[in-house]
């Protein structure tokens, strides 16, 4: 086994990896960005290091910084958690080049064979696994597309090679559509994956998504399982409660599989996996065609149609289903297996007991289309117990939220011995979350658990979106919600004052706080960390001493959400007329028109594409 391991990112889910290193006796070492110096996750570590700064791609995507933090704290291996670098295969080969330091996750070439759609679909049916009908080859041109549906009927589904979670996405209804999706795929694909290339599925019109939690062993010689009985599958999940194909609600086992559809599904996991020659845990989702007309109490038969739809090469959100069902311990399994030990559990020792719901417990509003709250503190932070109830946060009560990032404070898992037992626990256990400060979706989970067709567990994918009713969910959000209060409380002025030490050749970084103390003045230049920094923001002409000046009777085009930049539509010196869009940016899964409101000239840009922004964030200047 390992004897330090160094988490790559940040959160619920690096503290729910350390806990799992602290019970193997192996010591951890977080890494954390400026906006996160304070955060859980670099509290529970044994040791943490400075990554660099807020912005993702400046510290926790920044896979050499992350490296060469191993190093700096002598880590034997790196676990990626999920997100951020824990998918990107390319980043899993640097790890693997560098000496002393193993890989806690599938091999690179695995991660590159899987992540591309169209390769992992070959594999998948090389492996006598079933796929939606599609292509296995990328399209670049939009007849590929209108050909597509001519054969197999509208609509169309469009996705990027890199994609996952609905990025990258896009459904065309009608011939007419598909020149704007096709490039508005690749756009997106290029955005969030640095890849454009997309393939073609056929669009289906009430699937389920269930999902197989699979943990692989190298085989004798190291590298991939033998056969199928080194991976073991530890049961489905089913995530068919979803937001713009985001997962809200998770549970497991699926309510909609009968005992013989449940382990076709199962073992169709274990080929495709075997013969990926995929090692450590991993999940391969599949979509099952709902039948809307079936009585809840008559499960999905094993002639049911299901069709393969990817692997996540990670750890997943909601692997704790799977843990509750089975007391397996999935980080456990997966260090064992980086290590070299192998699994300790075969496919005969797999039993699911019960039945098992996560619900992910994040700073939106569910009333206002899941908006994500952009500050606030948890005045009051008093999470759940009791019996069949367990909770994976890093955040405690006083914490400020860190929205930087994804916007989940927590994750809430109820067990029970079936699933009514298991639904009136969750009741329960919502009913005694007790945050204030913070707005959340637990009204909006409350209120599921009251829904006809979640308790009855015949919802499909698009439920959410299309079918429940908008005002129920205003309702719970009025009855059970809070709201996000602001961080400026009216105290006193604080001032941070940082030193740098040096201990035994090692280099901290020391922070004191006054209040009350005078400011100290920064100068404008001097030492610098070598990464790029933001271009700077604009102001108006009565406003501040920096940032760029926009002219009178110009006009300061800001971002009015937190997104990503997928295109900017203009440069320097261009003529733009009211309306015109100056760029596109993605926020909660839907692209959104920046336009001018009055035009003018370009005289600045100040973003550029892939761009992570921040509310109130000048995006372009007009004079």
């Amino acid at each position: 086994m390992f004897d330090k391991v160094l988490v790559a990112n940040r959160g619920e889910i690096a503290v729910r990896v350390m806990r799992a290193c602290a019970e193997l006796g192996v010591d951890t070492v977080a890494v954390y960005s400026d906006a996160d110096k304070h955060g859980g996750h670099v509290r529970y570590a044994d040791e943490a290091y400075n990554v660099g700064p807020a912005r993702a791609a400046d510290s926790y995507l920044d896979g050499e910084a992350v490296v060469e933090a191993a190093r700096a704290a002598d880590a034997d291996a790196i676990h990626p958690g999920y997100g951020f670098l824990a998918e990107n295969a390319d980043f899993a080969a640097r790890v693997e080049a560098a000496d002393g330091i193993t890989w806690v996750g599938p091999a690179s070439d695995a991660m590159e064979r899987l992540g591309e759609k169209t390769h992992a679909r070959r594999v998948m049916d090389d492996a006598d696994v079933p796929i939606v009908p599609g292509t296995t080859e990328p399209v670049t041109e939009v007849d590929a597309v209108t050909e597509f549906g001519d054969e197999h009927g509208y609509p169309v589904a469009i996705k990027a090679e890199g994609g996952g979670g609905g990025r990258g996405m896009k459904v065309v209804e009608s011939a007419a559509e598909a020149e704007e999706a096709l490039e508005s795929a690749k756009r997106e694909g290029e955005a969030y994956f640095s890849n454009d290339s997309v393939y073609l599925e056929r669009y289906l019109e009430n699937p389920r998504h269930v999902e197989v939690q699979i943990v692989a062993d190298a085989g004798e010689e190291g590298e991939g399982p033998d056969d199928e009985s080194d991976v073991v599958h530890l049961g489905e999940r089913d995530c068919s409660l979803q937001r713009r194909h985001q997962k809200v609600i998770e549970e497991g086992p699926s309510p909609a599989l009968s005992d013989e559809l449940r382990e076709k599904i199962g073992e169709a996991a274990r080929r495709g996996v075997a013969a990926a020659d995929y090692t450590n845990a991993g999940t391969v989702e599949f979509l099952v065609e709902e039948d809307l007309d079936r009585d809840p109490s008559e499960p999905l038969g094993p002639d049911t149609p299901f069709y393969f739809l990817e692997v996540n090469t990670r750890i997943q959100v909601e692997h704790t289903v799977t843990e509750e069902l089975t007391g397996i311990d999935i980080v456990k399994e997966q260090l064992r297996v980086a290590s070299g030990e192998g699994l300790s559990v075969s496919q005969g020792d797999v039993e699911l007991e019960g039945h098992a719901i996560e619900f992910r417990i994040n700073a939106e509003n569910a009333a206002k289309e899941f908006q994500p709250a952009n500050e606030g503190r948890l005045d009051t932070y008093d999470p759940p117990g009791g019996i069949g109830v367990r909770v994976d946060d890093a955040l405690r009560q006083g914490d400020e939220l860190v929205t930087d990032y994804d916007s989940m404070i927590a994750k809430l898992i109820v067990w029970g011995g079936d699933r009514e037992e298991c639904l009136a626990r969750s009741k329960r256990a919502l009913a005694e979350y007790d945050l204030e400060g913070v707005v959340t979706v637990v009204p909006f989970h409350r209120l599921m658990l009251d829904d006809e067709r979640f308790v009855a567990g015949t919802h499909t994918t698009k439920y959410l979106d299309e079918e429940l009713d908008r005002d129920l969910v205003v309702e719970a959000q009025e009855k059970w919600g809070t709201e996000s209060a602001s961080s400026d409380d009216g105290d006193e002025e604080v001032t941070e004052r940082e030193f740098t030490v040096e201990v035994n050749g090692k280099r901290f970084d020391v922070e004191l706080e006054e209040r009350g103390a005078p400011a100290i003045p920064t100068p404008v230049s001097g030492g610098s960390s070598g990464r790029q920094e933001r271009p700077p923001q604009a102001k108006d002409d009565d406003g501040g001493d920096d940032g760029v000046d926009v002219a009178e009777g110009g006009e300061a085009i800001a971002a009015e959400m937190q997104g990503t930049i997928l295109s900017v539509d203009v440069d320097e010196g261009d003529e733009v007329a009211a309306g015109d869009v100056v760029c596109v940016l993605e926020a909660m899964k839907m692209e959104n028109d920046v336009v001018a409101e009055r035009g003018g000239t370009v005289a600045s840009v100040h973003v550029g594409e892939g761009d992570s922004v921040d509310m109130g964030d000048v995006l372009v200047v007009l004079e």
